[in-house]
């Protein structure tokens, strides 16, 4: 959170005046408007420096950036952050093992991950990686009931990719 200006700070000219009760009582030097705010026992806050002229406000400080930091905190707790797993499988995958795996990453999906998925050809499997993208495929059916495919299969060098979202980001 920016530090803003408060009360001897200020040393600008001209600044327009805000009150406690959010009344505009305009244009005046800043030490007239330090004067009035020492007079209410509150603090004079710079709010607007950029604005033309500067806009400045009678507040309790200490009360106004404890909510403001309040604020900042709840924004941080309610904002969700989203993890990314992964799942391995091999071309050579049995159907039970399939099956076993997608249960996994169904379960990684309902908890709001992305998963990617990824299968590492080696030897001579290097050679048909179309075999690779049906069993990433029949993989992504699978899981159609716990999420979507986000990026489709694809090959990379030795490695076939693929991305799954979960449903509640499908929009």
């Amino acid at each position: 959170m920016k530090e803003s200006l408060k009360n001897e700070q200020i040393v600008l000219p001209e600044v327009r005046l805000i009150g406690a009760n959010n009344e505009q009582l305009g244009l005046m030097s800043s030490a007239s408007a330090l004067e009035i705010a020492k007079q209410s026992e509150l603090d004079l806050v710079l709010i607007a420096p950029e604005a033309k002229p500067p806009v400045c406000r009678i507040m309790d400080y200490g009360k106004y950036r404890f909510d403001e930091l309040k604020k900042l905190k709840d924004q941080k707790k309610n904002q969700k952050v989203q993890k990314l797993q992964e799942m391995r499988l091999s071309m050579t995958i049995s159907d039970h093992d399939l099956g076993y795996k997608a249960k996994q990453v169904c379960e990684f999906l309902t908890e709001g991950s992305k998963v990617k998925v990824s299968i590492l050809m080696k030897g001579r499997s290097q050679a048909r990686p179309q075999q690779g993208i049906d069993i990433m495929n029949k993989f992504a059916e699978m899981c159609l009931t716990a999420g979507v495919v986000d990026k489709p299969a694809q090959v990379n060098g030795r490695s076939i990719f693929m991305f799954l979202a979960p449903l509640t980001n499908k929009k």
